[in-house]
């Protein structure tokens, strides 16, 4: 078993290296968590989207 952790500023990076990670391996996946974070400073607002995949390679 395996995890791969993904982390961006943006929801559409986020899907976009998790469907590019998806399409290059050949593994079962047994779970994905994500998240999203927020933190304001001053005026601005930062995002933080993440996911881990737990999956395992196939033989």
């Amino acid at each position: 078993m395996r995890v791969k952790v993904f982390d961006e500023s943006h929801e559409k990076d986020l899907e976009r290296a998790i469907n590019s990670f998806l399409s290059s391996t050949n593994s079962d996946i047994i779970d994905i968590k994500y998240n999203v974070a927020i933190a304001v400073c001053g005026e601005e607002q930062i995002y933080c989207f993440s996911a881990l995949i737990v999956y395992s390679p196939k033989e």
